[in-house]
């Protein structure tokens, strides 16, 4: 049998050569598919990142670790230290271990006043405060002792602080810090020459620490070297004029040597750099009152409050004000507002309570007075206080029937109280 072929078709048919093609589309649309899928699975993050941004709505991405730390640099040696704090904290958030990140977050702490939180166990460090994990980054390394005698000393604890200090010494002779640090501690309990040798070695090891130098003008002032005291100040501020802290602190010298032209210029500076500064307000409420200019005084004790309703030492200097006046009504009204917001100064309580006297208000004058008398025992200069307080408590007993004849609360056994500066 002979097969016949027709050489003019071609050997594969249409037909197939169509259903072929057709499968290889179907299979090559299916890996295109496919892959696309494993895409947007593997980048989807990214991806979503790309479609944000292109409406305006991606997310801020988040600085490396060491660009937060620059910028927390830059923003102290600008004068911020909040801001600064908030981006160390954030370099050091992100690089726990990082033992420079977590040594500047706490030292911006403790210039916040919130030493208190360098030496609390954090969860996020494993329930060791700030201090102790810098410490155990690196025992051999003297930063982490340095900030946790510095805490310690700002929360009171300066005899505590001081084997902690001695222990950095043993690992680094030769840190600035330690020795401000310790200078500061050694003076708070009366050791004063300590103190001074400890603050001047601070300086020869590093002229350029402000700390080094505030902390030897601290000792020099409890040994009534004001003068000194000052100069120091002044170099602090020569090497960072954009921190208000030393003009606080030189302001106070100012005004215990006479020179409150110079204290009201130092508090006017820091107006200048952080303008809604509460406590610049304050103090030049308090500066200008001392000198008699009572109008200017209340000025500046208002714009505090207007910055700050609840902040308790104005409303204690509005109520010395109008006590002094004799407004006992607006003075009552002040204290109670200093008590409301948190304040312990003495003179929210035993002035109230003489007011309270002043006005015939008999039981809430005896009640405040004799409230007063324990809190009085406590303060370095208590004589005055307390006699003012007895004699308060005394006249009750003479013009008030109801207390007529009623003995006077005894006093309190006489507690260890910090030692003066000399010259007060």
């Amino acid at each position: 049998m002979q097969i016949k072929r027709d050489y003019s078709q071609p050997f594969f048919s249409t037909r197939r050569r169509r259903r072929s093609s057709g499968s290889r589309f179907l299979f090559m649309y299916g890996l295109f598919l496919g892959a696309i899928l494993v895409v947007i699975y593997t980048q989807f993050d990214r991806l979503q990142l790309a479609a944000l941004d292109a409406v305006g709505m991606a997310p801020t991405p988040t600085p490396f670790a060491s660009t937060l730390a620059t910028e927390g640099a830059e923003a102290y040696l600008a004068g911020d230290v909040a801001a600064a704090a908030t981006l160390f904290e954030q370099a050091h958030r992100q690089q726990p271990n990082n033992l420079s990140y977590a040594y500047e977050y706490g030292k911006m702490l403790i210039e916040l006043n919130r030493a208190e939180e360098v030496l609390q166990p954090a969860y996020y460090l494993g329930d060791k405060s700030l201090a102790d994990w810098i410490i155990d980054l690196n025992p051999a390394d003297p930063r982490g002792y340095a900030l946790k005698t510095k805490a310690l000393v700002w929360v009171g604890s300066p005899a505590e602080a001081i084997p902690v200090g001695v222990s950095g010494l043993e690992r680094d002779r030769n840190f600035a810090p330690l020795h401000a640090a310790l200078g500061r501690a050694y003076t708070s309990i009366g050791r004063y020459q300590q103190g001074l040798v400890h603050g001047e070695t601070a300086i020869e090891l590093d002229p350029l620490d402000i700390d080094a130098r505030r902390s030897y003008a601290y000792s020099l002032i409890w040994v009534g070297a004001r003068s000194e005291a000052i100069n120091q100040l002044e170099h602090a501020i020569s090497i960072n004029p954009n921190l208000t802290a030393p003009y606080f602190e030189i302001a106070v010298q100012y005004l215990a040597t006479g020179q409150e032209e110079m204290a009201v210029a130092a508090y006017e500076h820091i107006l200048s750099l952080t303008p809604r500064d509460e406590k610049a307000h304050l103090r030049l409420c308090e500066t200008y009152s001392r000198v008699g200019q009572n109008d200017r005084a209340q000025g500046y004790c208002e714009d505090a409050l207007a910055i700050n309703p609840e902040y308790a030492p104005a409303w204690r200097q509005v109520g010395q004000a109008r006590y002094t006046r004799r407004n006992y009504e607006g003075a009552i009204e002040a204290f109670n507002n200093c008590v409301k917001f948190g304040s312990t100064e003495i003179e929210c309580w035993y002035l109230r309570g003489l007011a309270h006297y002043y006005l015939g208000q008999c039981d809430q004058a005896w009640n405040v007075l004799t409230e007063s008398l324990p809190m009085a025992e406590s303060l370095p200069d208590k004589e005055p206080i307390i006699a003012n307080i007895r004699e308060g408590l005394r006249l009750t007993t003479v013009s008030c029937a109801n207390y007529s004849g009623r003995a006077l609360p005894t006093d309190i056994p006489p507690t260890p109280i910090p030692p003066t500066p000399i010259g007060g």
